[in-house]
């Protein structure tokens, strides 16, 4: 029998993986994704949920971020899931971080951000989440969304499915693709174009591709809560001082080096494990916290107590919520390039591989899917 045959192949049924089968069936296009696992449990069901164009740098990737988040609003209206468009707030309890983030709400608006400085009253009007004591103000921005991961990771195949006839098929491993074939313990499929978004999974198919590539690992520390009690809303995700010298968009401030040296000298183990800490709320309303950031190829399973209590000693002293009992703690582990933003190969003629948002899948996936649906000549400018 002769192999069944579609026009898009997409291994991997992470939020890249789903936001290109979203791209390819919107233009037209016949899709099936293959899946390894019985659902997806990798980085996109382990992380905040949180649509997070405040941390691109200026110019291409804030612009791509901001794409994103128009797609991720157009496929959650058709999907009828929900979000919330909850903005964010960086705050600041030291005069150095006010500096820092006073100076990017004059830079931050003519580079294309939506953000301002909020004085203490203003943001306690705006968050009841936040502790007041010692606070100095915040950089608000407008733009961040948040959804619950595991929701839509769980949901959307349904909708593509039924509004897309995009084809799932889970449980089912690619071992080898030679293009047009990619061959699954359980036969073969055919395709015109295969693309690749296997997460971390380095090894299986164009090991040494990926060996070339320069990609590495992340493994992060993640916590959540029991849902907050009696319908408590978080409003506005919520970030500190620690993330002012975590993410490249505020790398453009003077001030920065001056903080960043003042935590490294006070502080260094938040530094040693690439701690910054942020909260977003799910769709049950319960709070994730997090993160750490350990780099290597080989990841280290089990979790440390330091870490989780770092994270945990830190979120205490900006947010105040009625339960910050820990009832879950997991890891992560996405791909990382130690420069680049994406990484995009071409291992075949037919075949391309996406790779490494680098943490920022949830924000960049959907705008990068359309990207890589331009460039393979299935949709037009």
């Amino acid at each position: 029998m002769s192999p069944p045959r579609v026009d898009v192949a997409i291994v991997g049924a992470g939020i890249l993986g789903l936001a290109h089968a979203y791209a390819a069936a919107k233009a037209g296009r016949s899709v099936v994704v293959l899946e390894k696992s019985p659902r997806a449990s990798g980085a996109s069901v382990r992380n905040f949920g949180m649509v997070w164009p405040m941390g691109q740098p200026a110019g291409p990737m804030l612009e791509l971020a901001l794409r994103s988040r128009e797609l991720w609003l157009e496929i959650l209206g058709l999907a009828k899931l929900p979000c919330r468009e909850t903005g964010s707030l960086h705050l600041t309890y030291r005069a150095d971080e006010a500096a820092v983030a006073r100076e990017f709400a004059e830079l931050g608006p003519p580079l294309g951000y939506r953000c301002g400085w909020l004085q203490p009253q203003q943001v306690l009007e705006r968050s009841h989440a936040v502790q007041p004591d010692g606070l100095a103000g915040a950089l608000w921005s407008a733009t961040e969304l948040t959804i619950d991961p595991r929701q839509i990771i769980q949901s959307l195949p349904a909708f593509l499915e039924d509004q897309y006839k995009v084809k799932f098929v889970f449980a089912t491993a690619v071992t080898a693709i030679e293009h047009p074939f990619l061959y699954t313990g359980s036969g073969r499929w055919q395709a015109e174009t295969v693309i690749v978004c296997s997460g971390d999974d380095f090894e299986t198919l164009y090991p040494q591709h990926f060996a070339a590539s320069g990609l590495t690992r992340c493994k992060l520390q993640m916590m959540r809560t029991p849902p907050q009690p009696d319908g408590w809303q978080l409003g506005p995700s919520l970030a500190a001082g620690l993330t002012l010298r975590f993410y490249p968009a505020f790398q453009v401030c003077k001030t920065l080096a001056a903080l960043s040296r003042r935590i490294a000298e006070e502080t260094p183990e938040y530094d040693r494990w690439g701690i910054h800490a942020l909260v977003s709320q799910t769709a049950d309303g319960a709070l994730t916290l997090g993160d750490s950031h350990e780099y290597g190829l080989t990841v280290d399973i089990f979790n440390k107590e330091e870490i989780d209590d770092l994270i945990l000693r830190y979120t205490r002293r900006f947010l105040r919520a009625p339960n910050l009992v820990v009832a879950e703690r997991w890891y992560g582990v996405y791909a990382r390039h130690p420069e680049k933003p994406l990484v995009v190969m071409q291992p075949e003629d037919g075949v391309r591989i996406v790779a490494s948002p680098g943490g920022s899948g949830m924000t960049l996936s959907f705008g990068v899917a359309e990207q890589s649906i331009r460039e393979l000549g299935f949709i037009h400018a």
